[in-house]
């Protein structure tokens, strides 16, 4: 069995269906497009993650993290329905720690709607969200800047394969000198391919990939961590990395 105690490969920078190949960067749907998919899907996406597990398996691994710490500005990169962001949240409750500011953005304004509503019903009011492409970060306040932690699950596959590194950079470029990066993303691996390649219209992506990225990006060093036992089933899903500048 995998022990959860993380792997690090560190670095310096100098359902199921009949199988289906990843989908090419002709075929993965325009941001627009991406905006429709998950406005139309935004219940059937919430219901998919929590059938996983997925939540709670973000729980569990950053209630473990030593990242976590009060007096952070966290941002959360592609929020959606909040599966990160509450996960954080409870986290930090479960640690008794609290935070400087915490902000979200996402691009689709179905998702950033239903988030809302799921931190008004829970009395969270400390929560600021922007709808923003990850590509044009520009659009964002000018104060949203120098975290100390940033966070993102399951949104930078739908960033085209050629611009990923940019995407990260652009969120790099966030990160105050001594901040961390920590990205969850799906796994390129038979299963996913049809699981989420095909139904969800994503990019996958292999360790090495997601490293050679990050590094592109300009991130300094890079490591990758599994889910605690009860959730290692998440780590046939997708990679965990964290990053610093």
């Amino acid at each position: 069995m995998r022990s959860y105690r993380p792997r690090y490969a560190s670095i310096t920078a100098g359902s199921f269906c009949t199988l289906s190949s990843v989908p090419s960067a002709s075929t993965l749907p325009s941001f627009s497009t991406v905006t429709r998919l998950f406005s139309r899907r935004t219940r059937t996406y919430d219901r998919f993650i929590r059938c996983m597990l997925y939540p709670q398996g973000l729980r569990a691994f950053l209630r473990r993290s030593p990242l976590l710490r009060s007096g952070l500005a966290i941002l959360d990169a592609g929020c959606g329905t909040g599966a990160l962001t509450l996960a954080l949240r409870r986290a930090l409750a479960d640690r008794a720690l609290t935070v400087r500011l915490f902000h979200g953005f996402d691009l689709t304004p179905a998702m950033l709607e239903h988030l809302r509503t799921r931190l008004g019903a829970q009395a969270i009011g400390d929560v600021e969200l922007r709808q923003a492409d990850v590509l044009r970060l520009d659009t964002l306040p000018p104060e949203w800047n120098g975290y100390d932690l940033i966070v993102s699950a399951s949104m930078l596959e739908y960033v085209p394969r050629e611009r990923l590194a940019e995407a990260l950079s652009g969120l790099r470029a966030r990160l105050n000198p001594d901040g961390r990066f920590v990205l969850f993303i799906t796994r390129r691996s038979w299963l996913m391919r049809p699981l989420i390649g095909r139904w969800w219209r994503s990019n996958l992506y292999t360790a090495a990939e997601v490293q050679d990225a990050l590094v592109q990006a300009g991130f300094g060093t890079v490591a990758f961590h599994s889910f605690p036992p009860l959730f290692q089933h998440l780590d046939a899903w997708g990679h965990i990395a964290e990053a610093g500048i």
